[in-house]
């Protein structure tokens, strides 16, 4: 019987796997809270089986840097 490493494969170029919401919140070091913050601010998500969420890096990643210029912007007015 070939042990779990031995059935790993590698993925196909290109191909991302959508993260869960624990480890999105991993990723960037934050809470469930933060993350529910986040989504109600526009982060992307994609629906999955159920009442569940998914989250793909690469548009979570282009979503901060696009509003990381707004949130310094908010941040010089005051």
């Amino acid at each position: 019987m070939a042990t779990k490493r031995e059935r790993r494969v590698t993925l196909p170029a290109g191909l991302v796997p959508l993260l869960t919401q624990r480890e999105l919140e991993t990723y960037y070091g934050v809470s469930d809270w933060q993350i529910m913050r986040w989504r109600e601010k526009g982060m992307p998500d994609v629906a999955f089986a159920g009442r569940g969420r998914r989250y793909d890096l690469a548009e979570c990643q282009a979503w901060h840097e696009a509003n990381a210029t707004e949130a310094r912007s908010w941040n010089a007015g005051t």
